[in-house]
């Protein structure tokens, strides 16, 4: 087995510490608190998204560090989205449509492996668990998402800036523990959701970033359906749905938006 030191890790993360492996590797190195079972899963999400042909880092295999557990990943050099947005935010029209083009290619790929979690499902126990919806709203977006069709697609479940990695020309996603099969409209409706909420809530509170923001999202959604038309009034009959699954991650500063956006599902099922 390697050795390796474990004081100088390249990133330190809540579940996780990153450390150098070799040229072309990283160590991603688990916290003790962490159960093998959920960095087994991530090992299996790994190697099904790259399988599918997604440009996301290729997993090695699971090894124990002293102790703790790991998983060897291909190294991808390169900086956060969000990092070059924040950096050079005149560039907004140009990261905006590097995101729709990730997403749009994402959403050609096929999960063939029925291991991977049904998008539907996913969204069903969050909205149950979700306690900021009252009975009679958790019983309305569940009749919505019951009507609207499932898919085989690779659905990243979290995507944003801050999980795309640009090297020059190149960019790659990460962070697919939330990744699933299911219906790209549905993943696209996630993401609105992440920007939209940093927008209007105090995720942001620069009223310049916030502009910034909603401008970016815009350019994101309209160069999506420019790649993959069609679907605009099925991915707005997402939006409440999606709303609704993210109030159970309890983020205190988007609940009251959370909820808003949530309580327009009857008006989007009847649109």
């Amino acid at each position: 087995m390697k050795n390796i030191s474990l004081d100088n890790p390249i990133a330190h993360g809540r579940t996780a510490d990153v450390y150098h492996w070799d040229d072309g590797h990283i160590l991603k190195l688990f916290h003790n608190w962490f159960e093998l079972q959920n960095i087994e899963y991530e090992l299996k999400i790994a190697r099904a998204v790259h399988a599918s042909g997604v440009k996301a880092p290729e997993v090695k295999e699971l090894i124990q560090i002293q102790g703790r557990n790991g998983l060897i990943y291909e190294r991808v050099i390169g900086e956060s989205m969000l990092d070059m947005f924040q950096h050079k935010p005149w560039k907004v029209f140009t990261y905006a449509r590097i995101l729709a083009g990730l997403h749009a290619q994402m959403h050609e790929c096929v999960f063939d492996s029925a291991s991977i979690p049904a998008q539907r499902r996913r969204l069903q126990n969050k909205i149950n668990h979700a306690d900021a919806l009252s009975d009679s709203l958790k019983t309305s977006l569940l009749n919505a998402l019951q009507s609207l069709p499932d898919g085989n697609r690779v659905c990243h479940g979290d995507f944003h800036p801050a999980n795309v990695l640009i090297s020059g020309a190149d960019a790659s996603v990460i962070d697919w523990m939330d990744a699933s099969r299911g219906n790209p409209l549905a993943d696209v409706a996630r993401t609105s959701i992440i920007l939209l909420g940093a927008a209007e809530s105090e995720e942001i509170p620069n009223p310049f970033i916030k502009s910034l923001v909603k401008i970016f999202h815009s350019i994101y959604l309209r160069q999506y359906f420019r790649l993959r038309p069609g679907g605009e009034d099925e991915y707005r009959r997402w939006l409440p749905i999606i709303a609704g699954a993210r109030l159970s991650e309890e983020i205190p500063e988007l609940e009251k938006w959370l909820v808003r956006q949530a309580g327009k599902v009857d008006q989007t099922s009847m649109s």
